[in-house]
């Protein structure tokens, strides 16, 4: 985090406008409410503050009943009428500041949703983003802060206002007659001088106190925020292996190392005693000598009993509102640490250029896709991953891409489903660069089943269509097509289950008592079925039996054409045995294609590396070969 005081004054207030903008997009209207609650709470004791000092002033005078009875109805049917329409407001207020948080980290992972793949494998970026969502867990920094300290300087500056609007004449008001000494003083226009020059010399003072004790805290709880991100990860590592292995222990130690630290107690409970005694110091000192002016003046006569309790109230007001804004600006200023790194994370560009040609629908889904000569090395790094890739597949066709650990496999299919652009080289689909085509259009064209796949714990037909609303009939077609025929026979008849439809019970028991713990198997077929209902041209599976039993491995391949129809299907695979289903086999070897045809063809070749690899595997398969 960049050091605040390399910021100027206009760059901090461009920042937190922007903050201020953020929330009222998140939350329109959010801050209409929040202002016209505010000035009606503010506006309250000052109300009734006034009505009492007029009444004090009747009673000390001509004590007329009639107006003294006007000026109590005043009081009291003013301050229902207020009380009323503040508690109407407040209920708004707090649905929105309730739907505020709510939406505050959807906003967040909005962006994410958005931002360009390439920043989501970015370590930095996701260290970024722990260090956005460890400062609000830990302190509140960043937008929650913006949203408090604007609130308190909203009430401080009405403080202000309404103070000095009550008071101000009193600095201008003087006694009849001749006064010596002190007296004379303070009946005199320089003793007004005097106490404004030094309630301005307690504001500068109490802005300093606190923008120091604001820039120790944030020096102060930086490495908190960065603990509880690491506690936080270990608690969501719950599982089996956590029982077995003792790992509770490695918990609770990361607990006490980062959590419980009583050094970092100490250490807040310093700063925190430092400022408010500084703060208590300086308001106990300024509220003394405006309690003895204002006191010398009432004596003197320049004004009642009445106004004495008047201005001593609302000059103690004034300069606690004057104290307050000055913590409330130093410490959104420094806040601002915490929104540079929001404002660094929700500005990362996205680069990629988005064609606008419209992908051409086609009923017969005749696509063709072209490598040429693509050539690819991830950011940051100058290691390519492809060198020099060529191929051509059309729709129908069956590939298979094997190869060893790190061959390039993996970064094959991202270029193929753009999560990347190639380095060098094009792809294109049906002789068209891919680049030029919408980016939303051309991403409908593939379902993909990724090794590290994601299931919500959502309903079972919401994860398979990958939507809330489903078609029952085609999400049980797919599963029973992924090999969750039985399964889910046993779900819909299951005795202990209060909701008999099991499209409608959740994946896990995470958020649901009757949820249903599926094995990583079943999560595997469960992911397949998500891709099939997608209803894609091109079909991606990578390793998609890798969770599997032998047998259930076995009922894929043997189901495989039925499985993908007429659609185009690539595979990624360590085992061998799934390439003879496929028309052709890509071999990768160190980032390149060393060699393209059928398993047969392949394997008459007793030179090369696919002969290699799959004699390496033949104890997996020998019998299966036989037969």
């Amino acid at each position: 985090m960049s050091n605040n005081n390399k910021r100027t004054l206009r760059e901090d207030w461009r920042m937190i406008k922007r903050a201020v903008g953020i929330l009222n997009e998140i939350m329109p209207h959010f801050w209409f409410w929040q202002v016209v609650c505010t000035l009606l709470e503010t506006f309250t004791p000052y109300f009734g503050v006034y009505m009492s000092a007029l009444m004090v002033n009747e009673l000390a005078g001509d004590c007329d009943i009639e107006k003294l009875l006007s000026y109590a109805a005043i009081t009291v049917i003013g301050i229902f009428v207020i009380s009323i329409i503040i508690r109407l407001i407040q209920r708004k207020r707090t649905l929105k500041d309730y739907m505020l948080w709510q939406q505050h980290e959807a906003y967040i992972i909005h962006a994410q949703n958005h931002l360009q793949y390439e920043h989501l494998e970015n370590p930095d970026v996701v260290l970024r983003r722990s260090k956005i969502f460890g400062a609000f867990n830990a302190t509140g920094g960043g937008l929650p802060v913006v949203k408090w300290s604007v609130q308190g300087i909203l009430s401080s500056i009405l403080n202000i206002v309404f103070s000095v609007s009550l008071t101000i004449s009193m600095f201008a008001m003087a006694a009849e007659g001749e006064f010596t000494g002190i007296w004379a003083f303070v009946n005199s226009p320089l003793s007004s001088v005097l106490i404004l020059l030094l309630i301005a010399v307690n504001t500068v003072l109490s802005v300093k106190i606190s923008a120091n004790a604001t820039v120790k805290m944030n020096e102060a709880v930086s490495d908190l925020a960065h603990g509880n991100t690491r506690y936080g990860a270990y608690m969501r590592l719950w599982g089996s292996d956590m029982t077995v292995f003792n790992l509770h222990r490695i918990v609770l130690e990361e607990f006490r190392r980062h959590m419980l630290r009583p050094e970092w107690v100490a250490k807040k409970e310093k700063i925190q005693n430092q400022h408010s005694i500084c703060s208590n110091i300086l308001s106990a000192v300024m509220n003394i000598l405006l309690f003895i002016f204002v006191a010398a003046k009432a004596f003197i006569g320049v004004f009642g009993i009445g106004n004495f309790i008047l201005y001593q109230n609302t000059i103690s007001r004034f300069v606690d509102a004057v104290s307050s804004l000055a913590s409330e600006i130093g410490r959104l200023r420094h806040n601002n640490v915490y929104l540079e790194e929001l404002y660094a994370y929700l500005d990362l560009p996205n680069d990629m250029y988005k064609g606008t040609l419209a992908v051409e629908k086609r009923d017969d889904n005749d696509y063709e896709i072209e490598f040429r000569d693509v050539s690819f090395k991830y950011p940051r790094t100058e290691n390519w991953v492809l060198r020099h890739v060529n191929m051509k597949f059309k729709i129908g066709d069956k590939l298979a891409i094997v190869g060893e650990n790190g061959s390039g496999k993996t970064t094959f299919i991202k270029l193929l489903c753009r999560l990347y652009d190639p380095t060098e080289g094009k792809i294109l689909l049906n002789g068209i660069d891919i680049t030029r085509y919408r980016y939303d259009e051309y991403m409908a064209l593939f379902s993909v089943v990724f090794q590290d796949f994601t299931l919500f714990a959502f309903p079972l037909g919401e994860v398979v269509a990958a939507d809330y609303t489903y078609d029952s009939t085609k999400v049980r077609d797919c599963l029973i097509r992924a090999g969750m025929g039985d399964k889910l026979a046993d779900l819909d008849n299951d005795p202990q289950a209060t909701e008999k439809d099991a499209l409608k019970r959740a994946i896990g028991r995470d958020y649901d008592r009757e949820g249903i713990d599926f094995s990583g198997g079943e999560m595997q077929k469960i992911a397949l079925a998500r891709a099939l209902y997608k209803d894609a041209p091109f079909v991606i599976l990578d390793e998609p039996t890798a969770a599997l039993d032998p047998i259930a491995e076995a009922a894929v391949y043997e189901n495989f054409n039925e499985l993908v129809k007429d659609k185009t299907a690539v595979f990624i695979s360590h085992r061998l045995s799934s390439c003879r289903f496929c028309d052709h086999i890509a071999v990768f070897d160190h980032g390149q294609m060393i060699q393209h045809g059928s398993h047969d063809e392949l394997l008459a070749d007793e030179s090369n590396k696919y002969y290699e690899l799959w004699h390496a595997q033949a104890q997996y398969y020998t019998e299966q070969e036989a037969t």
